[in-house]
């Protein structure tokens, strides 16, 4: 099987509401799709969904990125995954999103031309799946409580806030959901590297009575030394989020004992071929991983499912990203519970199981590489 041709698309998808996080805020979902054609007319399908507060990228430049990558790729078999995807990194280092769209595509065409889900070639067996929800940087404690309750009556068991706002802000928030849920329900706290060492201390500290999962990435992405003197002074749990977006800086982490969690996310990784080596490296240190996602819509959320089914050391699910936009492009993929939203549910077909409505492709911006 040989690569005939890359379409590209500016995937526009407007969002329910703007998301907000202490290092920037969300308007609309501004992604990029990838189609690769091949010889044996089977189809790969990619989704970028880059965040330029993390990731250094935007929607045009991943574009501007895939065309160049594209033309690397026309003539390769895309089943040879570690090849290309080596070929890509070397050509071009950054723009991660890009890459895991490649990857992702590429997964799929594997997956088509065995007959067999991305999960099962990565040695997995089919389970159900369970995500938690998370609310952005909320204007009132009485708007952060209304919607913890909301996600309790769709059925989450887990909660993550958005936190990261100067000094103790944060906290009467957070302990006004606590309030709300009870203490049957998990809440865990993203800071966006919104603190230093001395606020999250004082943060931690005082929300230490709210029974907290964790505390994500509370300081910034190059401090993990101070991420590592915070995990030792607290007795709530750390996880890595911006700081992890390879193997590499799995190991540094690690060894440096700066979290108990790292974050995978396809789109920070570079795609599942990376999220594969991060959690290698977490579990050799006995520590868990969790899988996240920027705005993704049902096909990213698919891909990083089937990373998850596969491998058991991923034990937290963020893959909540759908949830927040307003329209659903795509055919199949994962599926949500109706009565119990949490639930994550990824079917037998081939590759990604996913595909993409006419009706958009129709109407999105298309870029060719032949």
């Amino acid at each position: 099987m040989r690569i005939t041709s890359i379409d590209i698309y500016k995937m526009n998808m407007k969002l329910s509401s703007v998301f907000a996080t202490s290092i920037g805020s969300i308007p609309s979902a501004e992604n990029v799709l990838i189609k690769i054609n091949t010889d044996e007319n089977l189809i790969g399908w990619g989704e970028a969904s880059p965040f330029s507060f993390i990731t250094a990228e935007t929607q045009n430049t991943c574009i501007e990125a895939a065309k160049f990558l594209g033309k690397l790729l026309i003539g390769k078999d895309p089943t040879a995954i570690e090849e290309n995807l080596s070929l890509l990194k070397r050509s071009l280092p950054s723009h991660t999103s890009i890459h895991s769209a490649f990857d992702m595509a590429m997964w799929d065409l594997l997956g088509k031309e065995s007959n067999q889900p991305i999960y099962k070639l990565l040695g997995g067996k089919n389970h159900q799946l369970r995500t938690d929800q998370t609310m952005g940087h909320e204007k009132s404690v009485e708007d952060v409580q209304n919607k913890a309750r909301k996600f309790i009556e769709q059925g989450f068991n887990e909660i993550k806030m958005k936190t990261g706002r100067p000094g103790l802000t944060d906290y009467k928030h957070v302990k006004g959901v606590r309030e709300v849920i009870g203490d049957e329900i998990e809440l865990k706290i993203d800071s966006n590297q919104g603190w230093d060492l001395a606020e999250s201390l004082k943060n931690a500290r005082l929300m230490e009575n709210l029974n907290l999962l964790y505390i994500e990435q509370p300081l910034p992405i190059w401090n993990l030394e101070d991420m590592a003197r915070l995990r030792s002074k607290i007795n709530t749990p750390v996880c890595a989020d911006e700081s992890v977006f390879n193997e590499i800086d799995a190991f540094k982490i690690c060894k440096l004992g700066a979290a108990d969690y790292l974050n995978i996310k396809l789109g920070k990784s570079g795609g599942i071929h990376t999220g594969l080596k991060i959690n290698a490296i977490a579990e050799s240190y006995g520590a868990k991983c969790m899988i996240g996602c920027f705005s993704e819509s049902r096909l990213g959320l698919t891909a990083a499912a089937h990373l998850a089914i596969a491998r058991p050391n991923i034990f937290f699910l963020d893959l909540d990203s759908a949830f927040m936009i307003a329209e659903d492009p795509i055919i199949g993929g994962i599926e949500f519970g109706k009565e119990n939203m949490s639930l994550i549910n990824v079917n037998e077909k081939p590759g990604l199981g996913a595909d993409v409505k006419e009706e958009y492709l129709d109407k999105w911006t298309k870029f060719s590489i032949s």
